[in-house]
This record gives C-alpha cells, structure tokens and sequence, in this order.
C-alpha cells in the first residue's frame, strides 16, 4: 500500500500539479494539506473520476486537510481532539482497509507558530500537545496507526541546509523539536530516517531568494508510524523532483509503502 503526503498549498490553483502527480505516482492513499478550499469547493470531480473516494476538512483560504483513497475508507474523523473552540481544520483521519492489514490514518497540518513567541507560538505548542495525547491513544488501541503530513518542525541540523538561519524560528526552536521528539520517544518510528540517513533531503523550499535553484531547503514534512505500521514499512521516499514543475506547491510529496 502506497500512502503519500502532500502539502498542496492552495488545491484550486494547483490541480494540474495535483493531478498530474496523482496520474504518475498512483499512490492509494494521498493526505493532503493547506487545500484552502471549503469542503463544497473542492475539486473533487477530477480527482473521483481516477478512482479515488474523497474526504475532506476544508476551511476558507486557510489550512484544510484531506484525504483520496482509492480503497475504502471507514470511521472518518475531522479536527484534532482535545479543544472544542479549534477552529482551524488541521486534522482529519480515517481507517484505511488494505489486503491483509487495516491502517488507521491521519493526515495533519500542524501550525506554523510564527512569530515567536507570541500567541500563534503558544498555539503551535498546545496543538502539538494534544497532537501528543492523541498519539498516545493511537496506541492504545494497538491497531497499525500513521499520523503523516506538514509538521512544521525541523527535527535535526541535518534537515536543514542553513540551520543557523533557522535559529530563532518556531519551525526549529528547541521547545518544537522537544515536543516532537516526546511524540517519537513514546514508540513512533520517523519513516524517513528509518530509512535514509545524512544531510540534503529536504521537502519544502520557499519561492523566495532561488532556494530551490540553490537547495536552500528543509524537511518539515513527515511520516511517524506506530510499532505495528512501522513492522510493515518497506519504502520511505519524497519525490524531489516536482518542484521543478510548472506552477509547484512549495512542498513535494513524501510517501511510504507498507505491506498491507
């Protein structure tokens, strides 16, 4: 079973992106992120005549997640338990029935928390703490779980071209990387570095000052997978090479393919 990530920033004006991706990578499950769709205004035509069945947690030009499948998708949930008054739609997962497996997934778009400090900081924080309690009952529940997509969050110097640039922001301050390394250290395996080691694999390069003609990046987007997904991992991947297209998101798609 191929499971993707994917930051799309902005559905709507990166379907063709979107599309042709899905047209080559075909993966079976695709999570996206920052749709900044409603759930009415989604493109979803383009995508179901692929095959693919749609859900999504959409909020005007803002965040949104989703989720395409094209094997059944039961149990759907939207918004990250743990504060009612949450507005943001950052969350959404799902039970993902596979061969011989089922698979409880959940797609996430985790606040940015700039500037910092300050209140979207303290935001990003108490998210990643109920985001922290609810990787814990994932657990518990002792079905093969995978919370995957834009963390906002630097984990190592590695992960970084330029780490000392990023010094003073919310993406890699040591309170950000403490609470994900909390989330790892209660059994979640990164899927990425599990696999591949070393610097210079990054999955998001801003449009600004050519950091993707100088691989000025950053790797910030992630999949954690608990024991028993982590027992099925067989590939963890991004696919570099779609920012060089026309009209890219400023994220590229990470995948991993488990034997499900």
């Amino acid at each position: 079973m191929k499971i993707a990530s994917f930051n799309i920033n902005g559905v709507k004006a990166r379907i063709e992106a979107l599309i042709a991706w899905l047209d080559e990578a075909q993966p079976h499950v695709a999570l996206l992120q920052e749709i900044k769709s409603v759930d009415e205004n989604f493109p979803r035509e383009l995508i179901e005549e692929r095959g693919y069945n749609v859900e999504t947690h959409g909020q005007k030009g803002f965040n949104g997640v989703a989720i395409l499948s094209k094997l059944p998708l039961e149990d759907v949930r939207r918004g990250l338990p743990g504060d009612d008054a949450d507005e943001q739609a950052r969350w959404i997962e799902a039970t993902v029935v596979g061969d011989s497996h089922a698979v409880r997934l959940c797609g996430l778009y985790l606040p940015n928390g700039n500037p910092a400090p300050g209140p979207k900081y303290d935001y990003k924080l108490a998210w990643m703490a109920r985001l922290e309690a609810r990787a814990k009952a994932l657990l518990a529940d002792e079905m093969p779980a995978l919370m995957a997509g834009d963390y906002n969050v630097i984990p190592q110097p590695e992960d970084a071209a330029n780490p000392k640039a990023w010094e003073e922001d919310a993406l890699y301050l040591p309170q950000t990387r403490a609470a994900f390394r909390r989330i790892l250290n209660l059994g979640f395996t990164e899927a990425f570095r599990a696999r591949t080691q070393g610097p210079g694999h990054y999955s998001f390069w801003d449009y600004q000052a050519g950091a993707w003609d100088r691989n000025n990046g950053i790797r910030i987007d992630h999949f954690l997978l608990s024991p028993a997904c982590a027992d099925m991992l067989t590939a963890c991947e991004i696919d570099r090479h779609v920012r060089g297209r026309e009209k890219p998101s400023d994220h590229v798609p990470v995948w991993v393919e488990l034997a499900a």
